[in-house]
């Protein structure tokens, strides 16, 4: 299960360039269910994602370079080209009201910067363990509106963009 909340950005975090980055390209073979196929670094995977926004069934199946690129000669639409940032949450802060323990909790921001023709979008992501620690967790500063529940900004949504 993938549960993740999405964000725009205010402005880049300081000293981007100190955090591990991963060059992606992704495909998508059909939007309804999502079938994906990826490349990220020097790894490939083919994905299935089930319907929702804040969660849904999400399961990856390794490919080799050779199936990867066969299939995505196969896709329709745009293939989509970014750079992803993995910045850690050194202390994430949730809403007040939220009782659970959140010690032990280690989240990451992927920060995703997209190539043309998608460029200068940006989009910020945030995986959760939980629904509930999903809806507790609070903003990072530099995080603008939270377009979690707009399937505008689903990357299989934008691989149909016309421009």
């Amino acid at each position: 299960m993938e549960i993740e909340r999405k964000f725009t950005i205010k402005k880049l975090p300081d000293q981007l360039e100190q955090y591990s980055c991963h060059i992606i390209e992704q495909a998508y073979l059909n939007t309804d269910p999502v079938v994906r196929v990826r490349r990220q670094d020097d790894a490939y995977y083919m994905t299935y994602k089930g319907k929702g926004l804040l969660a849904r069934e999400e399961y990856n199946l390794p490919l080799n370079k050779t199936s990867y690129y066969h299939l995505r000669e196969k896709a329709d639409g745009n293939v989509i080209s970014k750079r992803r940032y993995v910045i850690p949450i050194e202390q994430p802060t949730f809403a007040s009201e939220y009782k659970e323990s959140v010690d032990q909790i280690s989240l990451c921001v992927e920060l995703d910067i997209f190539e043309a023709p998608f460029a200068p979008l940006i989009i910020a992501e945030v995986e959760f363990p939980s629904k509930d620690i999903a809806n507790a967790f609070v903003p990072l500063d530099w995080f603008d509106q939270d377009i979690t529940n707009d399937p505008s900004y689903h990357n299989s949504n934008l691989s149909r963009r016309v421009f």
